[in-house]
């Protein structure tokens, strides 16, 4: 299988899963209001 665009690889499609996660964790609670390792994360 040829990839054509680094859209198309399976790590990069991982990746965009893997940032939401983070962004959904990082928005509640704690990590909210610390914006020193909210930002680090």
């Amino acid at each position: 299988m040829k990839i054509q665009k680094f859209e198309n690889l399976p790590i990069w499609k991982l990746s965009l899963v893997v940032t939401k996660e983070i962004y959904d964790i990082t928005s509640k609670s704690k990590f909210s209001k610390d914006f020193g390792l909210r930002d680090q994360i």
